[in-house]
């Protein structure tokens, strides 16, 4: 039997949908709305189209939105100086640096002057560490592990006493998820091991998974007789492996994407996967917007 399918797209939905509703219910009795603002240093066309979906998104729940573009010359003085404007702006909550910048610009001085309080992307160390140390003090997680525990979440799967493993140890991904699996809470108290390039027998290791979270960036890392029968599958990886013609206009090429699991398989030995595209991806920039809104709640004293 096929492994139920977790799809990011229609869970974006759900979340989006619940977001809109809570910020017409805030304005309404505060008169406040989330303000976020997106920075975006130079004419990079992959980050304008990520930008560029960060404000849709945001205008689609009733966000306050502000995109600030920058020429690719500006001084690292000058960007210092345009986080700091918007550290001390009220009516702003959530403020994002498009990554990545200029050479000349150090991206982890500019990421560390956003204020904590501010920083939805969740990558300040001070926001690194409310997540270590869990309950109470986490702020802000990293939104796509964020929006990989809200998958598991809503897809049913048990996660306590779980075995999950965590292929990938990076800052963004594979740390932060294997933090956040081992906390007390919901969707949490599980057993977690991290796997990575160093392991020496990485088969074993996904075996033992009820949960196995895949983020490596390496397509088809994961062959099917690695997946325990049952298991659940989130397949972080989206690697570009080619291009083909658009089913749209066939005379346009766009890119062929592969997961870090061999999908096809391992869809008829899991109990659950995510496929890619349509499955991590879509929770990225909706736990953004989550986290722009819990920004405004510990504002206004009611997260």
């Amino acid at each position: 039997m096929a492994a139920k399918l977790i799809l990011g797209t229609e869970i974006r939905e759900e979340i989006l949908e619940e977001i809109t509703a809570e910020v017409a219910e805030i304005k309404k009795k505060y008169g406040k709305v989330p303000g976020l603002v997106t920075i975006l240093v130079g004419e990079s066309p992959a980050s304008i189209s990520y930008v560029t979906l960060k404000i849709q998104t945001a205008h689609r729940v009733g966000f306050h939105e502000v995109q600030d573009n920058q020429s690719v010359d500006i001084s690292e003085k000058d960007l210092l100086a345009l986080i700091d404007k918007y550290n001390k702006d009220d009516s702003i909550n959530g403020i994002l640096v498009q990554l990545p910048l200029p050479k000349h610009i150090d991206d982890k001085k500019i990421l560390n002057a956003i204020d904590p309080d501010k920083d939805v992307d969740g990558f300040h160390p001070v926001n690194v560490g409310r997540l270590m140390i869990g309950g109470n003090e986490v702020k802000f997680p990293p939104c796509t592990p964020a929006g990989i525990q809200e998958m598991i979440v809503r897809a049913g799967v048990e996660t306590s006493g779980a075995e999950v493993v965590v292929v990938g140890r990076s800052n963004i991904v594979g740390k932060p998820i294997a933090n956040m699996m081992v906390q007390k809470g919901k969707g949490a108290n599980a057993t977690v091991t991290i796997v990575h390039t160093r392991t020496k027998d990485l088969a074993f290791h996904c075996k033992r998974a009820d949960i196995l979270i895949v983020a490596a960036g390496v397509p088809g890392l994961v062959k099917p007789e690695w997946i325990k029968p049952g298991a659940c599958v989130i397949d972080v990886g989206v690697n570009r492996v080619g291009e083909k013609p658009s089913a749209k206009d066939p005379k346009k090429m766009v890119a062929v994407l592969r997961g870090d699991v061999d999908f096809d398989a391992a869809k008829e030995i899991a109990g659950y996967i995510t496929p890619v595209p349509g499955g991590v991806g879509p929770m990225t920039i909706t736990m953004l917007m989550h986290n722009t809104l819990k920004s405004l709640k510990f504002k206004l004293g009611i997260a």
